[in-house]
């Protein structure tokens, strides 16, 4: 019965299904339309915006992650509580959101979820097979593949994909993660993108991918902050997914302000419910 009503969840919710680097892509898709007719390029006052928000957030989590409690929803014990009953809790992070600044918007999400008798080292199996991705979070990763991996620090390529109604935007990129053990139960990892391009007309016989920080600003650039936590018998995960798109028209922004909260939370909260999924399946194999 639980097998077959994850799978009906996953039925519904579709087009919000996938990684956390589609996060801001299913946020925007609904957007295509102007930005479509107003191709656009990534303004050096924006990168700058997102390099400050960032650094800070960097700071901000490694420090959080070397201090106790560990996790956020440590501090918030009727959430942890849920989070271990089996809840997937999503929130939004910062007071303004999306935080604006010139020529864009910064998107930033935190969720968490528990897995239960996995390991840290298990989680890991999962989470570094890249060429699997496909596999796991589709329909949003339509194409993975390890680049390179030295110690810690994994290299990677995804395509992306999301439909929004009669929407389709599509992403090629290369992303960097790090792994940081901070001791036997707690890891932290840094990923980031360091190359986006948009796919223009994906699926078309004319498709083509567009130089970088060229083209509609779904998103410009992707970073996440993940921790792990075992304990209680299963590892926590907490993840904060940040995003940077070009800036809503001010028209649209009564249509789009319900979008924003809509489709990032669902994003998040099916990214964790396909990594939960995926480890069970592997504990299962096991036993």
């Amino acid at each position: 019965m639980a097998s077959r009503g994850r799978e009906q969840r996953r039925k519904a919710d579709g087009a919000n299904r996938g990684y956390l680097m589609a996060l801001v892509l299913a946020l925007l898709a609904l957007l295509s339309a102007p930005a479509q007719s107003m191709a656009s390029e990534l303004k050096d006052q924006t990168l700058a915006a997102w390099d400050g928000y960032i650094s800070s957030a960097c700071v901000r989590a490694e420090i959080r992650a070397k201090e106790s409690p560990f996790l956020r929803i440590s501090q918030l014990p009727e959430t942890r509580r849920r989070v271990q009953a089996g809840e997937i809790s999503v929130w939004r992070e910062g007071e303004d959101h999306p935080a604006k600044v010139p020529h864009g918007l910064i998107h930033d999400w935190m969720g968490a979820v528990f897995i239960p008798k996995a390991t840290i080292a298990g989680i890991l199996a999962v989470t570094r097979d890249y060429d699997r991705y496909p596999e796991i979070y589709r329909p949003a990763v339509i194409e993975a593949e390890e680049l390179g991996s030295a110690g810690n620090d994994d290299r990677f390529s995804m395509v992306l994909m999301q439909k929004v109604l009669f929407v389709t935007a599509a992403m090629k990129g290369e992303y960097e993660t790090r792994y940081v053990q901070v001791d036997a139960k707690h890891w932290y990892a840094i990923s980031q993108s360091s190359r986006l391009h948009a796919i223009e007309k994906f699926g078309q016989p004319d498709m083509r991918v567009l130089p970088p920080d060229r083209g509609p600003g779904y998103v410009w650039r992707l970073y996440s902050f993940t921790k792990f936590e075992e304990s209680d018998g299963g590892v926590y995960i907490e993840l904060e997914a940040l995003g940077l798109s070009r800036d809503v028209p001010s028209l649209l922004r009564w249509l789009v302000d319900p979008i924003v909260e809509h489709l990032p939370r669902n994003s998040i909260h099916a990214t964790l419910e396909e990594t939960r999924d995926a480890v069970l399946a592997r504990i299962s194999r096991e036993d």
